[in-house]
């Protein structure tokens, strides 16, 4: 009997591959995963939203019966919050955008420079990485007394502008960089910096993202350098200024005021991430890291 048109249509269509019972169990850990990571988050808007003491209550619920913005209330019209976003914002900013330029243009003279002990230098720096902040902790605070910054936005700032890892990023995508592009700019005419800025920058949009990325979280949520040289309460970032409301006996609910706070200093990180999310990914997976 002849198949219909309909029928042989069907006929011909490669039949839908079955799905293999290991791609679902997959799909189940990354679900699982995924919600196991954004969890924290969930957990911080409820305790943010429960009134009174209920956050440090033995109960456990998912959502509270009675959410509230009381603790919003308390905290924004009792502390200097905005004050201390404003010195997070300062300082995370002016000294990312430092750090990126110093990062760019050391990555982009070891890699693409040759002179004497640039090999010794490139390793000086790699050890850096293997001191532990605490260590340099307290000659770090002898320079910035000396020079008069305790207590200021510089005394952040400044010593966080030299970024080992960050140099080192960047080396890693400069050598990626051809060098036929600045030979070719160089017979133009082209000096050193028009070179960089013209030629090999424009190329490195990957590049900034990850320092961005980095430099920005790093800074946002630094604590124990900010900690050490930041002493009045108006002048505080709010990683310290969150540190001081624990023991706060103005709040009935201390840690309902510092979840009220640290869901509002998520979202410039939520913000700058999906920002730069694509020039993220680019640039490490061009700079080989995994």
């Amino acid at each position: 009997m002849a198949l219909s048109v309909a029928e042989a249509t069907r006929a011909s269509r490669p039949g839908r591959r079955p799905v293999k019972p290991g791609r679902w169990v997959l799909v189940a850990a990354l679900t699982a995963l995924a919600i196991l990571m954004v969890f924290p988050l969930y957990w911080m808007l409820v305790s943010a939203l429960t009134p009174g003491g209920q956050s440090q209550s033995g109960t456990f619920y998912l959502f509270p019966a009675h959410p509230s913005f009381d603790n919003y209330a308390q905290v924004f019209s009792t502390q200097p919050v905005w004050r201390w976003l404003g010195n997070s914002a300062l300082i995370t900013s002016v000294g990312t955008a430092l750090s990126v330029v110093v990062s760019l243009m050391a990555g982009y003279a070891l890699a693409k420079f040759r002179f004497m002990g640039r090999g010794l230098l490139y390793s000086a720096f790699l050890v850096t990485i293997m001191i532990p902040i605490q260590v340099t902790l307290v000659p770090s605070f002898l320079v910035i007394a000396k020079i008069g910054l305790v207590d200021s936005p510089w005394a952040v700032i400044l010593p966080t502008v030299f970024d080992v890892v960050g140099i080192f990023i960047a080396r890693q995508f400069m050598l990626g960089v051809p060098d036929a592009l600045m030979e070719a700019a160089r017979l133009d005419g082209a000096g050193e910096f028009q070179t960089f800025f013209r030629v090999v920058l424009p190329s490195c949009g990957p590049l900034v993202g990850v320092l961005v990325i980095l430099g920005f979280m790093t800074r946002w949520n630094d604590f124990l350098w900010p900690l050490v040289v930041l002493q009045g309460n108006e002048n505080l970032t709010v990683p310290v200024a969150l540190s001081t409301l624990t023991n706060n006996p103005a709040f009935s609910s201390p840690w309902g005021a510092v979840m009220a706070i640290a869901t509002v200093t998520v979202l410039p990180l939520l913000v700058v991430f999906l920002a730069f999310q694509r020039q993220f990914v680019q640039g490490i997976a061009s700079t080989g890291i995994k």
